[in-house]
């Protein structure tokens, strides 16, 4: 197997609920054969649509458990009294394979991946919304969750927001496209980190011979 032309990303994109991250994941997805997405295991129960093993991998609390005991995450987090995590085995496949993993996680996961062994491959991207009005606005419309939910999701986001200056980027989606936009930018620019592409050592050695030989 030949040696991938750079190292995977793992781009960590996390919000307050209702700021627009799963929207931005949807979009980048459908546009960048390059990226796949993370695929989180949670004892939450399915909501209308999501489907096992494409949404996410819905275990009961025994099994997510046992899950975290035998280390097979990569990091989890219990949010509204649920559990979510991420298995570790096939980002380490993805990476290897020099393809780029996104995680639409909260802050208590970013930190997690952040700190683990494969930190040195993450690009966090925190999402902020213009207003915490039009933050509220957002959620109602969604029509999935009772009014106590949206209080508590709009009580718990005050918390996300001051967590913001952890991350690399900060984007603020007023403007759906445009946000797009500067996450498609984002995202191509970390690619192009030298770190991230091992080609170039061979590229400069034969650079080099080439110098060599033409002075010769």
């Amino acid at each position: 197997m030949s040696e991938p032309r750079r190292r995977g990303l793992l781009v960590i994109l996390s919000s307050p609920s209702g700021a627009g991250k799963s929207t931005l994941s949807r979009r980048l997805l459908e546009v960048d054969p390059e990226v796949s997405f993370s695929i989180s295991a949670t004892t939450r129960p399915p909501r209308p649509g999501e489907v096992e093993g494409r949404d996410y991998l819905f275990r009961s609390r025994r099994e997510f458990d046992d899950m975290v005991d035998a280390g097979q995450m990569l990091e989890h987090a219990e949010v509204f009294g649920n559990r979510y995590g991420t298995p570790r085995a096939p980002v380490e496949a993805a990476i290897g394979e020099g393809r780029d993993v996104l995680f639409d996680v909260d802050w208590q996961g970013g930190q997690q991946i952040r700190g683990s062994v494969l930190g040195e491959s993450v690009v966090s991207i925190f999402i902020l919304p213009p207003s915490i009005a039009e933050l509220e606005s957002r959620l109602r419309a969604r029509g999935q969750d009772s009014d106590d939910v949206v209080a508590g999701r709009m009580q718990k986001s005050r918390d996300e927001i001051s967590h913001w200056a952890e991350y690399d980027y900060v984007l603020v989606n007023e403007n759906l496209a445009q946000a797009e936009e500067e996450l498609r930018a984002i995202i191509a620019a970390e690619r192009l980190r030298r770190e991230r592409r091992p080609e170039l050592v061979g590229l400069v050695r034969r650079l080099n011979r080439e110098f060599e030989e033409g002075s010769t």
